[in-house]
């Protein structure tokens, strides 16, 4: 039954008609169709409609014409119907639960005016022709290339830049490029767990290399390790800045050995004592690669950042995603270069600085009774560290209970021991909901006590 108005045009519909008689049996390879004229006839429609369901049918290789004889069905075998698994529906995040997770910038109700004046000077450009640089617009990487300069004195040129879609795109992109399966990668411990799976989906041999107070222990590194993966002005949950007569033991390693440091850079933004540390690039951009991110800026839903490292490396890159097509699509990459250029981008990390320092403050004087605190003097987290006695799962899992997301230090440990603790964003949250969580999460482990 044809029925205008239906799902679709009638000879779409008459199509379908016939494609489920062949699937269930009804009409079977040779079975002679009606002329056009005569199946029009008989379903009260034109015979245009006819004609452009059996053109339809014909294309998709259903049925066949024979010269002289008519149009037959096609020798088709009718595939199985598929039984498909009922999936239980992903489990919506609730709405009601408060996150102090950490690495999550403050990101307010409502856009403000260098955020909209971006994006109108984006919107009156013409989008660009055919496919842009893959290393990244050049407008970009020259700005981005003072930018990295001027706030962490990193001499380099656009040369040295490739805009990626995020640090840890960043980091996967050169291990791809640079590293072979098999090689030895060495990471902090406790550290970045999506550093670990990039490099295990390489097919690297991950070293847990551990850390103090002062950042990656050196001395732990041996001469077998073909990269180290760092996170030197804030170790990663930590909180430990690597001191410079470390950062030049480090650099003196990586000379004698030929291996590559990899510094992720991830909130050197954001400290609260003294200017943000320089970079570790600065120190040797022939041995250190650099990525630096957004995500902490602005957001990470922009999904967009930029790496640094000698010109031969950069182009390697590049080369590489010529041919995978994979880079940032050109409004993001223009829109941050309309931030830059506007001092959009300084004007936000000095508003949230201080919008941060206040917020430190304030989850120090909660929780400094519970525990030790890490990792205070910089970034948009800081660590508890419990008595050794304590499950920071269980303590996680009450928290939970009584309405607060945190996340457990234990989950941040491969094989490395350590005390457990608590890793406290205070970024996320409005000021209220963060009042709220913070004494909901201290009411929580006064209860252990």
């Amino acid at each position: 039954m044809l029925r205008r108005g239906g799902a679709g045009p009638l000879h779409l519909q008459l199509a379908e008609q016939f494609r489920a008689a062949v699937r269930d049996g009804r009409l079977r390879a040779g079975h002679r169709l009606p002329s056009t004229r005569d199946l029009a006839r008989e379903l009260g429609v034109s015979r245009s409609v006819a004609q452009a369901a059996y053109d339809q049918l014909h294309a998709e290789g259903w049925i066949a014409g024979r010269t002289g004889s008519g149009t037959y069905i096609a020798d088709v075998v009718p595939l199985q119907s598929v039984q498909r698994r009922r999936v239980k529906p992903a489990v919506e995040p609730d709405e009601r639960l408060l996150s102090l997770r950490p690495g999550i910038p403050f990101i307010g109700a409502e856009p403000d005016a260098g955020w909209r004046r971006a994006w109108r000077e984006v919107s009156a450009q013409v989008p660009a022709r055919g496919y842009e640089d893959p290393a990244g617009i050049p407008a970009l990487r020259a700005a981005l290339a003072q930018h990295v300069g001027r706030v962490r004195g990193i001499a380099c040129g656009p040369e040295n830049l490739l805009i990626t879609n995020g640090t840890t795109h960043g980091l996967r992109l050169l291990l791809a490029v640079t590293r072979r399966p098999g090689e030895r990668i060495a990471i902090e411990d406790p550290g970045y767990l999506s550093a670990v799976a990039a490099a295990r989906d390489r097919g690297l041999a991950v070293v847990d290399i551990p850390v103090d107070a002062d950042g990656l222990r050196v001395a732990e590194l041996g001469p077998d390790l073909s990269a180290v993966y760092v996170t030197p002005s804030h170790q990663y949950p930590l909180g430990g800045r690597l001191p410079v007569a470390r950062r030049n033991e480090l650099i003196r390693w990586a000379r004698s050995t030929g291996a590559t440091l990899i510094e992720d850079d991830y909130d050197s933004e954001f400290r609260y004592d003294v200017a943000p540390l320089p970079a570790l690039a600065q120190l040797d951009l022939d041995r250190v690669v650099h990525l630096g991110t957004l995500s902490k800026m602005l957001s990470p839903a922009l999904r967009l950042g930029w790496l640094v490292a000698a010109s031969p490396v950069v182009d390697r890159l590049a080369a590489h995603r010529a041919e995978s097509g994979d880079w940032p699509g050109w409004p993001m990459q223009a829109a941050l270069l309309a931030m830059l250029r506007d001092g959009y981008l300084d004007q936000v990390v000095r508003r949230a600085r201080r919008l941060y320092a206040e917020r430190r403050n304030y989850t120090c004087s909660v929780l400094s009774q519970y525990g030790q605190i890490i990792g205070q003097d910089a970034g948009l987290h800081i660590t508890l560290l419990l008595d050794e006695s304590v499950d920071d799962h269980t303590i996680a899992a009450r928290a939970r209970a009584a309405g607060v997301v945190v996340a457990p230090l234990s989950d941040y440990r491969r094989t490395t021991p350590g005390r457990p603790g608590l890793v406290i964003g205070y970024a996320t949250p409005s000021d209220a909901d963060l009042h709220r969580a913070l004494h909901l999460l201290a009411q929580v482990l006064k209860d252990r006590a």
